[in-house]
C-alpha cells in the first residue's frame, strides 16, 4: 500500500519564508535615529575642522526613520559639509573615515546625484572618485544593494 505522503514532519525548513513576494519591511526605530547633531557640525566648520565635520555627520545617519523632512535636513547638511572641502584635502579625509562611515558617504553622494544643481553635481564627482579609490567597488555594491536609504 502507500506512504502517507501528507505528513510534513521531515520538513525542517520552512521554504516559504524565502519567497520573493512575502517581502516585510524591517520596522525601524525612529526615535533612535534623529541625525547627526547639527549645532556640533556648524560649530566644527566655523573653526575650519572639515575632517571632524565629515565625521560628525555621517556618525548618526537617519537611515531607520520613515521621516523624509529629517533625511532631507541631514542630506543637505551633508551636502554643505561636504562644499567646505577643497579637493585636496578630500583624500586624507576619506582615508580617516572607517568603511562603514564610507558606505554613508557614498550614500549621500548618490542622493545629492538626484538632485539636479550644477554646482554641487561637480563637487559631488571629484568626492565619488576619490572615495571609489579607496572604497573600490565593494563599497557601490554594498550601497546599492542596501534596502536603507539616507
Amino acid at each position: 500500500m502507500s506512504v502517507n505522503t501528507g505528513a510534513k514532519l521531515f520538513r525542517k525548513v520552512d521554504v516559504d519564508q524565502f519567497d520573493e513576494e512575502r517581502f516585510v519591511e524591517d520596522a525601524g526605530d525612529d526615535s533612535s535615529a534623529v541625525g547627526p547633531n547639527e549645532s556640533e557640525v556648524n560649530n566644527l566648520l566655523a573653526q575650519n575642522r572639515n575632517a571632524e565635520a565629515l565625521k560628525a555627520v555621517l556618525n548618526n545617519p537617519p537611515v531607520n526613520t520613515k521621516d523624509q523632512a529629517i533625511k532631507d535636513r541631514c542630506a543637505s547638511l551633508v551636502l554643505r559639509v561636504l562644499s567646505a572641502f577643497k579637493v585636496s584635502e578630500m583624500e586624507g579625509a576619506i582615508n580617516g573615515l572607517e568603511q562603514p562611515a564610507q558606505d554613508v558617504l557614498m550614500k549621500y553622494l548618490y542622493r545629492g546625484f538626484e538632485s539636479p544643481k550644477e554646482a554641487v553635481q561637480s563637487n559631488l564627482l571629484a568626492w565619488h572618485e576619490k572615495l571609489f579609490a579607496v572604497g573600490g567597488y565593494g563599497c557601490i555594491v554594498r550601497v546599492l544593494t542596501d534596502r536603507k536609504t539616507v
